[in-house]
């Protein structure tokens, strides 16, 4: 090599890197053995790459390693130069031999490697010898740092009865040392404590199951893992972690009732639900794998029932058909208990169920007395005289001392009136006749009280049925109002009739129609039965007038068929109408009434037409007439008189007692009438108030009748309007209103009472807009 060429730094070899971890030993020992090096060549640099192990005492500069030049010859003439990275604090280099040394502790989790620079100076020059160079001064690892678990304590869970090697949980340890240089970060786990049940999987940490655990035996355990760095060498670092392990359960346990014989009482007064007991199956298993059902067996679960309480897991015994001392004293029945939910896993560890006996003694208690039918029916015919036998009702103590009883009607004061019972025998009789039409059913409710126990009291319903005796005869299902017109043929049918009867008949009413025995001989009608419980009246002879018989009298016989057959005669009334070809049957009815009365058609129409406007100016009066001292005042008359000769008229006068109106019905009289038109007018004048006035108003009007040629040669109606002079009410009639109903207050209405209450509230709400 050429001295004058390179510049030689030679790294001194202190410390060969340990080929096991048998051989490491501090570089405090022995600080000829702090660095290994790789002998390298650069320009006139020759150095080894330089390592400074960590943990090294700062009180003693260590020796690290040395540079050299080729061209140095020891003379002294050269001047090592170190800068950098930590150069003259961390690192010191003597400037005449070339030696490095560490002044400080390092620590290789926080700097890893240092970066420095060097350089050969001429003493004389003070240049360069050689080009300024870096290199690197690693720091060694050493085993500073124990293993932490920084993820604990752990908490595991795993079913009981795991197979041996199953997987509980795996637990970490981390170190802090260098995992690329030797064994200080390679960790070792063990197991502490919890054998025999747990092992640890050495590398891994994985703890798994090593033997199959109960947990009804034991359900947590707690169990200690290691972990070593350096493989578990002596002088390792170590830390240990908890880990809780509970075992989860698994329906591994059947039920099982506490008892094998349960013994319970119920009173045979008890109702339906009642709870008669209860009974109770352990089972280890915990959540739903304890969950059960209880179930009854045999014929004894239509008399009990046992439902299961979810809370409590118990099974409640229920009474679900009453129970009778007399009848049965003892039951002994059969319970069984079984899982909810089963795990196929272990049935072949045995049936999941439990059976036990449950005796049940039936207590005995005063009942009351029970009668022999819940309801009674029974039948009566109609009309039976008083005290006649309808039933019997029958009720006993069940007790065995069977006490008598005592029998009575309650619900109805009408019904003690119709029936009465024998408080001995329970022997039911009437106490006045029946009618089916009236009533056809009666119910009733009989008790039977013990003697020596008035609390003990039953009930029965008695129906009792109103038998039919045909006691009515058939008749009219309404009025007819029969016509015939005068021009009617024979044969012509004028009337369709059929009947009713109050009686039940089973097979259905059939009624017969004819005429009675004195009509058949002399009669101008027919009677034509139809057999479908109708029938027709047909005229028998043509050409009716009605001058001569204006209504006919038909009597009509009608049949039922009932045992024994019961007969009616019903009188049809035929009345004559005055008709074309249709009969009308409102002028015919009126026309008929006023023949009978001996009035005129056209008197009739008149005093129609009278009735009509009285009607109207009776509302008038009633809402302007004024009150004196809150009361009516005013009373309304009508006086209407008639001519029975041809050439008719008609006055009728209405009002207070201080006023009149008159309404004439006119037509041209004949002469031969005159003067009793005459008269009529002055008996009118003598119902009116005494005015001149008055009478002038009356005999013009009369005039204009008399002497008009106009007037039509019927009667017609005309209406007059007069309350004379100084009427507080003002017009009775709208014929000389001119006011309105609006300019009128009726408030006043509301004060007259209840019989003028809806005209007070027609006329408000008119006066306030309404209709």
């Amino acid at each position: 090599m050429n001295c004058s060429a390179l510049l030689s730094l030679i790294l001194m070899l202190v410390q060969v890197w340990p080929c096991s971890p048998s051989t490491q030993t501090h570089s405090a020992q022995n600080t000829d053995q702090s660095f290994t090096a790789v002998r390298r060549v650069k320009r006139g640099w020759v150095w080894e790459p330089l390592f400074a192990t960590e943990e090294q005492t700062s009180m003693v500069p260590v020796y690290v390693g040395q540079l050299k030049s080729d061209l140095d010859k020891q003379d002294g003439n050269l001047k090592y130069i170190l800068t950098g990275e930590g150069a003259g604090s961390i690192f010191i280099i003597e400037e005449n031999s070339g030696k490095i040394y560490v002044t400080q502790k390092l620590d290789r989790e926080k700097k890893a490697f240092y970066t420095l620079r060097a350089q050969a100076i001429n003493r004389s020059t003070q240049l360069p010898v050689e080009p300024e160079s870096e290199f690197i001064i690693k720091v060694r690892d050493v085993n500073d740092h124990e293993p932490q678990f920084l993820d604990g304590p752990y908490v595991a869970t795993v079913p009981e009865m795991s197979p041996e090697g199953t997987s509980v949980t795996q637990v970490t340890a981390t170190d802090g040392d260098d995992p690329s240089y030797g064994n200080s970060a390679r960790l070792l786990y063990s197991l502490i404590q919890g054998q025999p049940y747990f092992s640890v999987e050495p590398k891994t940490g994985v703890i798994r199951m090593a033997s199959q655990m109960d947990r009804e035996t034991k359900d947590q355990y707690l169990v200690i893992i290691q972990a070593k760095d350096m493989v578990g060498q002596t002088g390792a670092f170590s830390a240990t972690a908890t880990v809780t392990i509970n075992l989860s359960d698994i329906n591994d346990n059947p039920p099982k009732f506490q008892q094998r014989l349960y013994y319970m009482s119920v009173s045979e007064e008890a109702p339906v639900g009642t709870t008669v007991g209860k009974v109770f199956a352990e089972d280890s298993d915990i959540g739903e794998n304890a969950a059960m059902n209880y179930f009854i067996e045999g014929d004894s679960s239509d008399v009990f029932d046992i439902i299961t309480n979810n809370e409590t897991q118990e099974g409640i015994i229920l009474l679900k058909k009453r129970v009778d001392y007399e009848s049965k004293r003892r039951y002994s029945i059969r319970a069984k208990v079984v899982n909810r939910y089963i795990d196929d896993h272990f049935l072949k560890e045995g049936p999941f169920e439990d059976k036990t006996i449950i005796k049940i003694n039936v207590e005995d208690a005063d009942e009351p007395p029970v009668f022999t039918l819940e309801n009674y029916v029974m039948e009566i015919a109609e009309g039976a005289m008083s005290g006649s036998l309808v039933g019997v009702v029958t009720a006993r103590d069940p007790d065995d001392d069977d006490c008598p009883v005592r029998y009575s009607i309650v619900h109805g004061m009408h019904l003690k009136r119709l029936f009465s019972i024998n408080e001995h025998n329970g022997t039911i009789i009437t106490t006045k006749p029946l009618d089916r039409e009236i009533a056809s059913w009666h119910n009733i409710t009989v008790t039977a009280t013990e003697t020596r126990n008035a609390e003990k009291i039953s009930e029965a319903n008695v129906y009792i049925q109103v038998l039919d005796v045909n006691d009515h005869a058939p008749e009219f299902p309404k009025y007819y109002e029969t016509f015939v017109c005068e021009n009617a043929v024979s044969g012509q049918l004028i009337q369709s009739i059929s009947a009713v009867d109050q009686d039940d008949s089973a097979e259905g009413h059939h009624f017969y129609f004819s005429l009675a025995q004195e009509a058949t001989n002399n009669s101008h009608f027919t009677v034509k039965d139809n057999q479908d419980n109708t029938a027709g009246i047909f005229t028998a002879k043509s050409g009716f007038r009605r001058q001569e018989q204006f209504s006919f009298y038909l009597p009509i016989l009608i049949l039922d068929n009932g045992t024994p057959p019961l007969t009616s005669t019903n009188t049809l009334t035929i009345t004559v109408c005055d008709c074309d070809t249709e009969v009308n049957t409102f002028y015919c009815r009126y026309g008929a009434f006023m023949y009978a009365m001996g009035l005129s058609t056209e008197a009739l129409v008149a005093v129609l037409a009278c009735i009509l406007i009285l009607l109207v100016a009776a509302l008038d009066l009633a809402v302007n007439v004024s009150l004196q001292e809150g009361q009516c005042a005013f009373q309304i008359f009508c006086d209407c008189h008639r001519l029975s000769e041809p050439g008719h008229f008609v006055i009728c006068t209405y009002g207070t007692e201080d006023q009149a109106n008159y309404i004439t019905a006119l037509s041209r009289p004949s002469k031969n009438v005159t003067a009793e038109i005459h008269s009529l007018y002055r008996q009118s004048l003598q119902v009116g108030p005494d005015s001149t006035i008055f009478r002038q108003f009356i005999s013009e009007k009369l005039e204009e009748a008399n002497t008009d040629p106009s007037a039509p040669p019927y009667d017609s109606l005309q209406t007059y309007a007069f309350e004379g002079t100084g009427s507080s009410a003002g017009s009775l009639s709208s014929l000389g209103s001119h006011t309105s109903d609006a300019d009128q207050s009726y408030d006043y209405l509301t004060d007259w009472g209840p019989p003028f209450k809806q005209l007070a509230g027609m006329y408000t709400s008119h006066r306030s807009g309404g209709d």
